[in-house]
């Protein structure tokens, strides 16, 4: 992990793409950090005294000042600039604007309208810029007509809303909230990326900008497209759908993850734990039997066998005869996962007073003619307000201390 700026490497897909972004929390980030990863430029814009609210997230470190930086921000923003100007002030809006016109795109993800109401809307960022791709992530879209658009969301609430929650819950248990960690937020990401992707390539062609709109529920939604798919074919969940065995069993040390969606597989699997004879049980002459005799019948038998094996040992037997299985891994399995290593997927940081190493997911879009650049740490507060604003607006050193006296820019 090097020192904070761009992380270096030739050639890389998006050298020279520059990108200024309001952005706050999971969403937004990861897209920029991605985007940052494939070699764009990423200046983030944070309040002066508590920076975006991810560095308010637990758990936490510090930085060298001693204030906190959240979880939730050093996962989302290496390879990153961070300037501190307050945009509820009109000079503050002043400068966020100048500095757009030096910039391909623009991101933010306020709840929808807050970026007008501040000045730095899309229109407002157009007329100083009119070729600019603005990129803006908000729970509900930017559509007046959406019955949501004032609401505000995070992960869980646009999960909730897509379905997913209920259709995966097993009968006599509530839904599960929050199960995966933040597939509202990197799903909104991808796609958010995605959108910028397809924008710039077509100002390259037209030289025209456009405003990119990404719902977290509209990208939820496509994420978990089994929910609306298999409920317009009369299936309001997954249990007792057909589907056929999705599930974790336990073995001796821990558990495996087991998926037997075909009939030759279960007979497959039938033979392997001893039992051909279910085979020929009329109650599991279907997929959907399957389901519904699981704990009675299946699991007590599937764990039987598995009971005196390890997990390492079921998965190689299953995996050897064509199951599709693997193991439920534990956090401290996945940090030891030599496939991970090998695909450099855990990436250390050096952050503030942090004792050991924080660990945080690497760059999964692997390019055969790209070599992956070492990533950056995460900026400290405003830790490149006067390098930025010298550099892209000729603000001189009393103009800088003035802004700063008058609280319009956070400390350097």
């Amino acid at each position: 992990m090097t020192d904070v700026g761009v992380a270096g490497s030739a050639d890389r897909p998006l050298d020279g793409v520059r990108i200024l972004a309001a952005e706050q929390m999971a969403a937004l980030p990861f897209a920029t950090q991605l985007m940052a990863r494939l070699g764009a430029e990423v200046v983030k814009v944070e309040h002066p005294s508590t920076g975006e609210s991810g560095r308010g997230s637990l758990p936490a470190v510090h930085d060298p000042d001693g204030r906190s930086v959240g979880a939730t921000f050093l996962r989302n923003n290496l390879n990153k600039r961070s300037v501190t100007i307050d945009l509820k002030q009109p000079e503050g809006v002043e400068l966020v604007l100048r500095l757009a016109r030096n910039f391909d795109v623009f991101g933010e993800n306020f709840r929808a309208g807050t970026a007008d109401r501040l000045g730095i809307g899309y229109e407002a960022v157009r007329a100083v810029h009119p070729a600019v791709v603005y990129l803006s992530v908000s729970g509900f879209g930017q559509d007046p007509s959406s019955p949501y658009r004032d609401m505000g969301a995070y992960a869980s609430i646009v999960e909730g809303m897509s379905g997913i929650y209920e259709f995966k819950r097993s009968p006599g248990r509530g839904p599960t909230a929050n199960p995966v960690g933040a597939l509202g937020d990197i799903s909104s990401a991808l796609f958010g990326t995605v959108g910028v992707l397809a924008a710039l390539r077509q100002r390259d062609r037209t030289g025209i900008g456009q405003h990119v709109d990404v719902a977290m529920l509209d990208a939820t939604v496509a994420m978990t497209d089994i929910v609306v798919n298999f409920f317009s074919m009369g299936i309001e969940r997954e249990w007792g759908s057909g589907v056929g065995i999705v599930d974790t069993f336990a073995a001796s040390d821990g558990h495996f993850v087991l998926q037997c969606v075909r009939e030759h597989h279960f007979a497959v699997l039938c033979t392997e734990i001893g039992r051909p004879e279910l085979v020929e049980d009329h109650r599991l002459s279907t997929r959907a039997g399957w389901q519904d005799q699981l704990d009675g019948l299946l699991r007590p038998a599937i764990e039987a066998w598995s009971a005196n094996r390890t997990t390492a040992e079921v998965v190689s037997l299953l995996s050897g005869a064509g199951m599709a299985c693997g193991p439920s891994a534990t956090p401290g399995q996945v940090v030891a996962d030599p496939h991970l290593a090998v695909r450099n997927m855990l990436v250390e940081t050096m952050p503030g007073d942090a004792e050991v190493p924080v660990l945080v997911p690497g760059n999964p879009v692997k390019l055969s003619e790209v070599p992956e650049a070492t990533d950056t740490r995460v900026p400290w507060l405003g830790e490149h307000t006067d390098d930025v604003l010298a550099t892209e607006l000729d603000l001189g050193k009393a103009e800088l201390a003035d802004l700063r006296s008058r609280g319009v820019i956070g400390a350097a």
